[in-house]
C-alpha cells in the first residue's frame, strides 16, 4: 500500500513509500482509508517531541484520525463486519492514517455520521474526542459556566465552541479579524482579538480555560479564572499528576514535576487546578459525538482538502497556522 513515512525524527517531510498492507490482530478490523486529517500532534509526533510518552519504530507512517470503510475483520471483531463506513482515532502505538489502509482495534472505532461525507468525517474524529474529554471528562462543565476557548478559529476550537454551547455555558474566544465572523457564527458570546487586545486582561471569574497553544498563553490563562477554577490544555507540559495517572514511572514523573514547577506554581497562587490532556481513543464517545452530528447539534468545520499526493503540502499549510477549521488529506 501507498503510505506517507518520516524515517527519522525532524522536520524533513514525508516521503511517499509502499509499505505492507498491516497484518489484523483477532480483535481489530482493517480499514480501507479514505480521508484523514492533519492535527498539531502530527507535528508533535515528527519532531520527537511525544518521544517520552510515547516510542515509535522508523519508518513512521504519521496521522491520527480518518474515515473509510471495514475492509476485513478479525476472529473476535462483533460490532463491525466488512463495509461498514466507520471513523476513528487509532490508539497511540497504532497511529498510520496517512496510508491507505490501517489496523485498528474494534473498540476504537465508530460508525461514520450518516449525514457526513468521508471528508467531513475525517475532520472529526480527534479534536472530537479532544474536546468531549476536556469539556465533559476533565472540566465537566455545567450549564451557565464560563469557559475561555484559546484559539476559535482552529480545528480543535471550532469544535470546542460548539460543543461548550451545547452543554449551556457561556463560551469566550480568541480570534484574529479573519477568524471573527467564524467563531461568532459557532456561537461564542466574547471574541477576544488576540492582535490587539490581552485576554488575560479582559476576562475574569471564569470557570474554566480550554488551553490548545501552550506556553505563555497557558501561563496568563490562569489570572482569568475563579477560585477553585479548572485549566485543561492539550499543548502545556504533563505534570507530575498526569505521569502518575498515566503510569509513566518515577523518574519520568519526577522530570514532569520538575518541567512544571511554574505551572504548579501558578496552580497555588489562583487556587487553580492545571491538567494535562493526553486524548485516549474512544469508539463509544466518538458514537455520543455522531449522535450529536446526524442531530444537526455540531457540524464539522473545514479549511481545506489536499490530495494524498499533495499531504507535504497540507502539513506545511496546518504547520503555517493560517488555516481556519480542519485540514484534510483526500485518499480515495
Amino acid at each position: 500500500m501507498k503510505a506517507m513515512v518520516i524515517d527519522k525524527y525532524g522536520k524533513a517531510p514525508m516521503r511517499l513509500a509502499e509499505m505492507p498492507v498491516p497484518e489484523i490482530g483477532e480483535y481489530e478490523v482493517l480499514a480501507e482509508i479514505h480521508a484523514a486529517s492533519i492535527n498539531p500532534i502530527d507535528f508533535k509526533i515528527r519532531d520527537g517531541k511525544v518521544k517520552m510518552l510515547v516510542k515509535y519504530n522508523m519508518p513512521l507512517i504519521l496521522g491520527n484520525d480518518f474515515a473509510g470503510v471495514v475492509a476485513k475483520v478479525g476472529a473476535k471483531v462483533t460490532r463491525f463486519k466488512v463495509g461498514d463506513e466507520i471513523y476513528a482515532r487509532p490508539r497511540k502505538s497504532k497511529i498510520g492514517t496517512f496510508a491507505e489502509y490501517i489496523a485498528i482495534h474494534e473498540d476504537d472505532i465508530a460508525l461514520k455520521p450518516k449525514n457526513l461525507s468521508f471528508e467531513e468525517a475525517a475532520s472529526i474524529p480527534l479534536v472530537g474526542l479532544t474536546t468531549y474529554q476536556a469539556l465533559h471528562d476533565i472540566l465537566q462543565l455545567q450549564k451557565g459556566q464560563k469557559i475561555l476557548i484559546q484559539a476559535g478559529a482552529g480545528g480543535v476550537g471550532t469544535f470546542a465552541i460548539q460543543l461548550a454551547k451545547l452543554m449551556g455555558a457561556t463560551v469566550a474566544t480568541t480570534a484574529s479579524e479573519a477568524g471573527a465572523n467564524l467563531v461568532k457564527s459557532l456561537g461564542a458570546d466574547k471574541i477576544i482579538n488576540y492582535k490587539t487586545e490581552k485576554f488575560e486582561e479582559i476576562l475574569k471569574d471564569y470557570d474554566a480555560v480550554f488551553d490548545t497553544l501552550g506556553g505563555e498563553i497557558l501561563e496568563k490563562s490562569f489570572r482569568v479564572v475563579k477560585n477553585g477554577g479548572k485549566i485543561v490544555s492539550v499543548s502545556g507540559l504533563p505534570n507530575a499528576r498526569f505521569g502518575k495517572e498515566y503510569g509513566s514511572g518515577a523518574f519520568k514523573t519526577l522530570l514532569f514535576s520538575i518541567a512544571t514547577r511554574k505551572l504548579t506554581a501558578l496552580e497555588k497562587k489562583h487556587h487553580a487546578q492545571y491538567t494535562f490532556l493526553f486524548m485516549k481513543p474512544s469508539g463509544e464517545q466518538l458514537q455520543i459525538i455522531a449522535n450529536f452530528i446526524e442531530a444537526g447539534k455540531i457540524k464539522p468545520i473545514i479549511d481545506s482538502v489536499y490530495s494524498f499526493a499533495d499531504a507535504q503540502k497540507a502539513m506545511d499549510y496546518a504547520e503555517s497556522g493560517k488555516a481556519k477549521g480542519k485540514i484534510i488529506v483526500k485518499i480515495k
